[in-house]
């Protein structure tokens, strides 16, 4: 029995002595693959001023190795970096040796890229009013932008990176250059000319149709957005007060901060969109001039960040260049979806969530300020027709059909149709900066003087929607607190419809997912955000959440663009 013992417990070592030797040489490849591995990304980096062998090479002294490594390449280029190394990996055996197997070896490679390719980047941001009246949001936020511009273009000696900005509030001001570029309709030329914020009101109501992707047709004719105060409140008191007296009625207008307060689309030069650029001093000047106020439309402001990066806007960033407004090196971008040399960014913050956006119907948006009052907005009988006049003073009167009798002609004179707000009166002819005499006849063919009939974009130029709906039309012809209502209510309704939150989110999350299905990198920054709109910008941005979300307060939204800008420019292991 002691030679079979013995015999066996030979084999016993021998098998153990191999997993010895295998284990031996398996802890000494994985050594040097790893110190491969780190001694290539390290090498490849475009931020790597030392020569790339010798980084290589050091790795592996350090790491006890020096004899393992074989060879080392670097092929370098003008956007590039490609680091090679190989590696043989020698393990001598202690017991396969008595198996006449003396050692074991393998060769091992490695090889890291870093490739500064064509990135277009979309900085998509939040200035409504929320953003100027807490904590100093707009400031941080300007800090940051700018320091990611910084950041993101510093190793870009060969334009290869573009960024564009789009501000948002309620509405995207798309700047007169873009506005040049699109077929409008109900188009008008409101401008502020004078002031720190002087510029034009240049916004498009996209219809929800065009947030199920990321394209925008230049053909089809967008309404533009009226310069109206569609959605601050005006007191419904039955005070009458001179139009060039105060400002009762106006769009609100902050003489300090030399802008309007509550309008859809502010005419502030500083907040309209910023095509492809790669100035830092444009760039960052346009950041610094940003202005907070207004309301919160996420939905539309990442439908124009992701149009300015979409293949369809090639042709109007063509266009800008041959223009001087876009670099000429730019002008063949957008490139393609898939494109293999391009890597398409936005970058969406909120310091919010949706705000209910009201819209101007299209009766109401420009043409003449007359019709036929809508339906529930007049006493019961045959509706009646209307026309807005002002005076060269600035006072207003309104023409109501149904204060015309003309069922004999001593009624048809005695009829008073014209409704003066600021007085409370009916008149026979329009105010023209005085009144009528109290015998004067009205005349359904009469002509005046020093006042002139109005179009709807004069009207919302200078007024408010309420103090329209209130001052012209409900307390004209309501005769109760309860008729007026009615009235006002019916008159609001006609001009403006409202777009819920619910269907903004909507809108926003079909854009975003459409974006990223054309493999667009969304990061998404929710500054000091509410609950909805931290969820909202959390489900438009890429996956994983951990990477591509940042929900911040304060300071750290300059940490959370900063790590976007680093991520932008990865090393990857290609082998």
């Amino acid at each position: 029995m002691a030679p079979q013992i013995l015999f066996f417990f030979f084999l016993m070592l021998l098998v153990g002595g191999v997993a010895v030797d295998v284990m031996r040489f398996e802890t000494k490849r994985v050594a040097v693959q790893n110190t491969m591995d780190r001694a290539t990304l390290a090498a490849a980096s475009l931020e790597q001023d030392l020569n790339g062998e010798d980084v290589v090479r050091d790795f592996f002294t350090k790491a006890g190795l020096a004899s393992e490594l074989d060879s080392i390449t670097v092929d370098k280029g003008l956007n590039y970096k490609i680091v090679q190394a190989k590696a043989s990996v020698k393990s001598g055996n202690y017991f396969m040796s008595l198996m006449e197997i003396p050692y074991l070896e393998t060769t091992t490679r490695s090889q890291a890229e870093q490739r500064v390719t064509n990135v277009e980047i979309a900085l998509v941001l939040d200035v409504s009013g929320s953003m100027y009246n807490s904590f100093s949001r707009i400031t941080n936020l300007k800090a940051a932008a700018k320091d990611f511009v910084d950041t993101v273009l510093d190793k870009d000696t060969d334009n290869k990176i573009s960024i564009a900005i789009v501000p948002y509030n309620g509405q995207v001001n798309i700047g007169p250059d873009l506005y040049s570029k699109f077929t409008k309709s109900y188009a008008h030329s409101f401008a502020v000319t004078s002031g720190a914020n002087q510029g034009l009101s240049q916004c498009l109501d996209l219809p929800t149709s065009t947030y199920a992707n990321t394209t925008l047709s230049r053909s089809t004719a967008y309404p533009q957005t009226p310069f109206a105060d569609a959605w601050s409140s005006t007191s419904q008191s039955t005070s009458y007060v001179n139009y060039t007296d105060s400002s009762y009625g106006k769009p609100t207008y902050d003489s300090g901060r030399g802008l309007y307060s509550n309008v859809w689309c502010q005419p502030i030069a500083a907040n309209i969109i910023r095509p492809f650029n790669n100035n830092r001093s444009v760039l960052k000047n346009q950041i610094d001039g940003l202005v907070a106020v207004g309301a919160t439309s996420i939905d539309l402001g990442m439908k124009w960040g992701a149009f300015l990066i979409d293949p369809s806007s090639q042709g109007i960033n063509s266009e800008l260049a041959a223009a001087g407004k876009v670099p000429s090196y730019f002008s063949n971008r957008p490139a393609a979806y898939g494109d293999r040399e391009t890597l398409k960014v936005i970058v969406l913050m909120t310091d919010g969530e949706n705000f209910v956006q009201e819209r101007f119907n299209d009766g109401y948006r420009t043409g003449d300020a007359s019709g036929s009052a809508p339906s529930g907005s007049y006493p019961s009988g045959s509706p009646y027709d209307y026309s807005i006049w002002r005076a060269t003073d600035g006072n207003w009167s309104v023409f109501q059909s149904n204060k015309v009798d003309s069922s004999t002609s001593t009624k048809l004179c005695n009829s008073r149709p014209f409704w003066v707000p600021h007085l409370s009166a009916w008149h026979s002819r329009p105010w023209n900066g005085s009144t009528p005499s109290s015998t004067a006849c009205y005349s359904p063919t009469g002509t005046y003087t020093l006042t002139a009939r109005q179009t709807w974009q004069q009207v919302f130029q200078t007024m408010r929607v309420n103090y329209v709906a209130w001052q012209f039309f409900a307390r004209a012809q309501g005769t109760t607190s309860t008729t007026r209502s009615s009235y006002y209510n019916a008159w609001v309704n006609a001009i403006s419809t409202d777009t819920d939150t619910t269907t903004m989110d909507t809108r926003l999350n079909t854009v975003c997912s459409s974006a990223k299905t054309q493999g667009v990198l969304v990061y998404g920054i929710a500054f000091e955000s509410t609950t909805n709109g931290a969820n909202a910008i959390r489900n438009c941005a890429s996956s994983p959440a951990s990477t591509f979300f940042f929900d911040v307060d304060g300071l750290e939204i300059k940490t959370a663009f900063a790590l976007i800008a680093s991520n932008l420019s990865q090393l990857r292991l290609t082998q």
